[in-house]
């Protein structure tokens, strides 16, 4: 039974967000299925160069989603977008991109997994939002999911910015670039925390005993 999200009629901006949504999904789920394929036909955990840089371009463009909220094109709240956005954004040009050998890390890989199956539910589900018809499935996967996929990508984030700055960014030619890390890994303890909240008010407020009431 599909759960009814939203009325109206279709417009430019409906359009929009359906193609939009339905492209970062297959995008994000092109990462995830490259990753696992890697691990359950090579047995490896590195991600190879390729899905490295493709995964990159793909969270880069989540820049959209900062200014989607900034404009009001989606009601999204704009600091708490725009801490997450800018998490993996470090990620994947502070720690990633300058130290490649840390994708042999297992981390690496439970990062990109975490991410990877976490905005293709999302996307997935926003898809449908603007159609009007959300699967009652897809509607507690994308307020559910998050517990689980929450603290294995924070762990993981956590631990590759470890593996760069007691590795790497040790002999990093910007000799302040070390304390840098240690400053964004200090950060990591209240913005983790509001970001979680912040989630999981969100699953009490559709998911919660007032949800059905609310939506009908």
């Amino acid at each position: 039974m599909a759960k009814s999200t939203q009325k109206g009629g279709f417009t430019a901006k409906k359009a929009y967000l359906i193609l939009y949504n339905a492209a970062s999904a297959v995008a994000w789920l092109t990462v995830l299925g490259r990753v696992v394929a890697t691990i359950g036909y090579k047995g490896t955990w590195f991600v190879p160069l390729v899905v490295d840089n493709f995964a990159r371009i793909t969270q880069t463009f989540a820049v959209m989603e900062v200014l989607h909220a900034l404009t009001g094109v989606v009601p999204a709240p704009v600091f708490t977008t725009a801490m997450q956005v800018a998490s993996r954004l470090f990620l994947m040009w502070a720690i990633t991109y300058p130290f490649p050998q840390l994708n042999t890390s297992v981390f690496y890989s439970s990062m990109l997994i975490a991410w990877a199956t976490t905005e293709v539910i999302r996307y997935t589900y926003f898809v449908f939002k603007q159609i009007d018809s959300v699967p009652a499935w897809l509607h507690w996967l994308r307020y559910s999911a998050f517990l689980v996929l929450y603290p294995l990508g924070i762990s993981s984030e956590v631990a590759m910015t470890l593996l760069a700055l007691f590795g790497p960014a040790q002999e990093f030619v910007l000799g302040w670039y070390p304390y840098a890390l240690g400053a964004v890994l200090l950060s990591y303890i209240p913005g983790s925390v509001v970001l979680y909240s912040h989630m999981l008010k969100q699953r009490r407020k559709y998911l919660g005993a007032g949800a059905n009431k609310k939506s009908q």
